[in-house]
């Protein structure tokens, strides 16, 4: 199947690893032009040369703390005016509310509010000019069904998907989607710490605790970044254009819920 995408250029933010270089990987097999960017140079440096190698693709790597206002004009620096951008960023530390100050608050809003929405603001105007645009941000399933050790992230994504409600219906019209990917369960290294985390403060071995875990999934088992990639390729295809707005879970059916 033909994405229609062949050719433009994407920004995809966190994507040396995880669910991030998932993405970037399925837009660069549909032939869209890549900006990826992470923190360690390294490990981005590496993901973009095995992406080069497979999808043949241009693929520049910028290494910045995506978080930062220097991070971001960094990465605008390189691609300006992106057709695609991919908002991702790790997320908050898990834990008890009681144990967050202000400062760790005002990081997870940071992070995981403000810095998407500088980079909406930062490329929408050119999307709306060009008459084309997909922004996907990778959120959380904690959005539609919060999660207590969770709490820093129920609460800066949910502020990113309010926000997110309202700007998508004011730029539809000009073929800029504007959607949200929630994922659940997947085999990333965050998942894999925060599951050890977990673990040792149940008091259960790792693998135990792990395979229980995945035993409360329906799919009866984690997702995989490949997939994830290629559901968030699809909302930047130019067959997407009547989905706006939307909050796609993509968790196995951990969410038990009607609507």
């Amino acid at each position: 199947m033909d994405y229609g995408i062949k050719g433009k250029k994407a920004i995809v933010c966190a994507a040396s690893q995880g669910l991030g270089r998932g993405c970037a990987l399925a837009l660069a097999r549909e032939g869209v032009e890549l900006v990826i960017n992470a923190r360690t140079a390294a490990t981005l440096d590496a993901t973009a040369d095995a992406i080069r190698r497979e999808a043949g693709v241009a693929v520049t790597a910028i290494a910045a703390d995506i978080t930062t206002p220097e991070g971001r004009a960094a990465v605008l620096a390189a691609c300006p005016d992106p057709d695609i951008l991919v908002n991702n960023a790790g997320g908050p530390p898990i834990g008890d509310f009681r144990d967050w100050d202000e400062a760790v608050w005002m990081k997870a809003v940071n992070d995981n509010m403000i810095t998407p929405i500088m980079l909406i603001r930062a490329v929408v105007d050119g999307m709306i000019a060009r008459r084309f645009g997909r922004v996907v941000n990778i959120t959380s399933r904690s959005v539609k069904s919060p999660l207590a050790h969770l709490g820093l992230s129920n609460g800066a994504r949910a502020g990113l998907t309010g926000f997110v409600a309202g700007l998508s219906r004011q730029v539809a019209k000009h073929n800029v989607i504007i959607n949200n990917l929630l994922p659940g369960p997947f085999a990333t290294d965050r998942q894999v710490d925060g599951l050890r985390k977990l673990s040792a403060k149940a008091g259960q071995d790792y693998d135990t605790f792990a395979k229980a875990r995945m035993a409360e999934v329906p799919a009866g088992r984690f997702g995989t970044p490949e997939e994830f990639g290629r559901a968030c390729a699809f909302l930047c295809s130019a067959d997407a254009g009547f989905i706006v707005g939307q909050n796609l879970l993509i968790d196995g059916g951990s969410v038990n819920s009607t609507l």
